[in-house]
């Protein structure tokens, strides 16, 4: 089911791709994301890659926020590297972010065709990690 558009948040892809084009460099930090809390702040993080599989930059972000006292994240992006632009999550992170932020919208795109959906749209037919998610439909 898809939901009506959101609308983008151009300040946190700025964010995001600004932490990108400063922080992210070599081969260990390919991935920046930025949220959007519910109080308004930013908050930016990286990946940390490693051959055995290290965090991609959402979930660092997920805990970067909570370290900030942000425990409720509205919206997310990811902006990749060598200015790739957004990058959408991948299967895990999207669960991810579906079990801690029912309620949360991803911006997803590319160019003039970024758009922000809610991240249920990005899973639908989900997996149901915790009893807090059957109240969020």
């Amino acid at each position: 089911m898809t939901s009506p558009p959101h609308p983008v948040d151009r300040e946190l892809i700025r964010a995001a791709a600004d932490v990108a084009r400063t922080r992210c460099q070599g081969d260990h930090h390919t991935m920046a994301a930025a949220a959007r809390a519910a109080d308004g702040r930013i908050i930016t993080a990286v990946n940390a890659y490693h051959f055995t599989g290290g965090p991609c930059a959402e979930l660092v972000l997920i805990g970067a926020a909570a370290a900030q006292g942000a425990y409720d994240l509205r919206t997310v992006v990811a902006v990749g590297d060598r200015d790739r632009g957004v990058v959408p999550p991948c299967g895990r992170c999207r669960q991810v972010l579906l079990d801690y932020f029912p309620s949360l919208t991803v911006i997803v795109g590319a160019g003039d065709r970024v758009r922000a959906v809610p991240i249920s749209d990005l899973l639908p037919e989900t997996y149901v990690w915790a009893d807090h998610q059957l109240d969020a439909g």
